[in-house]
């Protein structure tokens, strides 16, 4: 009788990618596999599958917002926020996202939280599901001219303004604005409502291309790692080269930079 080929470890690796339930037999038959490493390989896929769980969870949280307004009859509901409020240089960037009902991204949370490489992987995927999506871009200029907190609010108001379909209610990232439609703030938003976050991560991914841009005309200041924020080596760069056109002259230390002059 001839005996049964024993699996290696790497094709049961293989084997376990495609399984997506515990009560699947091959999940039962490796349990009683003695092989350490066929014990670590479950072990690893018991701790994904948990992972998966709490993204998933997560996900069903931040619908909370949205599945209350939808209830009440309404279909378009756009998350509002943005980045760029306490950089030295660069716009404040706003973004405005209308997601529909069977969206669906495990995962998804305050751009902040992100990685570089899963805020560009969400804000593809976001922008191929969203039924609109809108940026805003307020520059140094103006904000130096209006104050950060009006720059801010005309750059939300803008992206709103922007959507190609018209929201009905806005989910906003704790600002408080006078528009046409129904407002809710909520307080750090980005981390509790999918659309916030979703409009999180298209703010920030816009306006950090446009500094990755900034930082070819001005290599001296490193925007393409700081972002226009104020870390010391920024700093020291703008002690020795000066201000460019998209410093914000109204940030201290730049401000007392140019009354230096």
């Amino acid at each position: 009788m001839r005996k049964m080929k024993v699996q290696t470890i790497a094709e049961i690796e293989q084997q376990l990618i495609g399984i997506k339930d515990e009560s699947d037999p091959i999940i039962q038959k490796l349990q009683q596999d003695e092989r350490k490493g066929v014990q670590q390989l479950i072990h690893k896929w018991y701790r994904k599958k948990e992972q998966e769980r709490q993204l998933q969870e997560k996900f069903l949280e931040m619908n909370v917002y949205e599945n209350k307004w939808r209830l009440q009859g309404y279909k378009y509901i756009a998350g509002v926020d943005e980045v760029g409020r306490g950089p030295l240089a660069g716009p404040v960037a706003a973004a405005a996202v209308i997601l529909p009902k069977d969206f669906y991204l495990p995962g998804i949370n305050d751009s902040k939280k992100l990685s570089e490489k899963k805020r560009i992987e969400y804000d593809e995927i976001i922008r191929r599901d969203a039924i609109a999506v809108s940026v805003a871009l307020i520059d140094a200029v103006e904000v130096d001219s209006i104050n950060i907190y009006e720059a801010t609010k005309k750059a939300m108001k803008a992206a709103i303004a922007s959507l190609a379909s018209k929201p009905e209610v806005l989910l906003v990232d704790a600002m408080k604005l006078e528009t046409p439609y129904i407002v809710e703030p909520i307080i750090k938003g980005d981390a509790k409502s999918v659309s916030i976050a979703a409009a999180s991560i298209v703010a920030k991914v816009a306006r950090d291309s446009l500094m990755i841009e900034l930082s070819a005309e001005f290599p001296e200041y490193g925007f393409e790692n700081n972002m226009g924020y104020g870390t010391k080596e920024h700093i020291q760069a703008v002690e020795r080269y000066g201000i460019t056109p998209y410093h914000r002259k109204s940030f201290a230390p730049i401000k007392n930079m140019v009354r230096n002059e």
